[in-house]
């Protein structure tokens, strides 16, 4: 008799597509051509945090979008490779498989492109398994822990902060970019989910500036937010929810690479919490996990 696979212990949903990264150990500005080494990757805030989640033993499994194309089904392969469930994903016969593209530099992030216009078109068809009992329903929600990243759309993250088929779920969110802060506006509108933002995400949240994460997790609190988690580089990172402030400083590293440190980080938080870890001990392992990252020292 063959054993039924085993259910995934956390959803990812959103982005699954092709990083393409331009590295350069240069600095950079406008107009600059320098030498540097070009990858492609398997990418996407989705992607990444899964990626980051099973390498800690767990069993993520993706809803997304991807094309019926070579990239798609070279993706599906790479993330199967790698322990993701794959088995729920959105195949399309007439869209492309989606592509990310960046330039890095000493000096950082230079530029970057986040094409997921086939995310967007398939909107609400990757959230079926929710829906039509494979995962869950309205009768029957999903009740496990669900990554959810911006690339959505706006009207399908608002339906998703009222929709009874995440009733149940413990939401993690991500913003994807600060250009696609604001479409978790819902969330806070709902008092739904942990928000895992950086300085720059937060003041786009709040229409405001501020000058580090423990002001900025607090305004998120009393702007409605159920949980706000906010990353400010190399700088203090803070943690506010309705039982407080709490606060960590990250490890020191010679930065290498920022291209998914961000997702890094919220994944690493998931892991902790995950087998048990208090808020200050998940906290500091969620920082060790990004500066880890970032230095270069974790596989990408």
């Amino acid at each position: 008799m063959t054993r039924a696979p085993a259910p995934p212990d956390i959803l990812c949903i959103g982005a699954v597509l092709w990083d393409v990264i331009g590295r350069t150990p240069g600095h950079m500005e406008k107009g600059s051509d320098l030498p540097g080494r070009i990858t492609r990757i398997p990418g996407g805030v989705a992607f990444n945090i899964a990626m980051t989640l099973a390498r800690f033993g767990m069993r993520p499994a993706l809803l997304g979008a991807l094309g019926r194309d070579p990239q798609g089904t070279a993706l599906i392969a790479a993330c199967e490779g790698l322990g993701l469930d794959t088995g729920y994903l959105y195949v399309s016969e007439d869209l492309p498989t989606d592509i990310y593209m960046a330039i890095e530099a000493a000096n950082g992030l230079i530029a970057a492109i986040a094409d997921a216009h086939s995310l967007e078109a398939a909107g609400a068809k990757i959230l079926a398994p929710l829906r039509d009992g494979r995962l869950g329903s309205a009768t029957a929600p999903y009740a496990g822990p669900v990554a959810l990243d911006g690339n959505l759309t706006v009207s399908l993250l608002e339906d998703i902060a009222q929709d009874p088929a995440f009733g149940a779920a413990d939401l993690r969110l991500a913003p994807a970019s600060p250009g696609k802060a604001e479409r978790l506006l819902p969330f806070l509108r709902a008092g739904r989910g942990a928000l895992y933002v950086n300085l720059e995400e937060a003041g786009l949240l709040c229409q405001t500036v501020f000058e580090n994460a423990p002001a900025a997790a607090q305004a998120l609190i009393a702007r409605g937010a159920m949980r706000a988690l906010v990353t400010d580089g190399g700088r203090t990172c803070a943690e506010a929810d309705a039982d407080g402030l709490i606060t960590a400083e990250p490890p020191k590293v010679l930065v290498t690479r920022v291209t998914g440190a961000g997702d890094t980080f919220m994944a690493a938080h998931i892991a902790a919490e995950g087998r048990g870890d208090d808020r200050s001990a998940a906290l500091a392992a969620a920082l060790d996990a990004a500066a880890h990252y970032v230095s270069g020292d974790t596989p990408s």
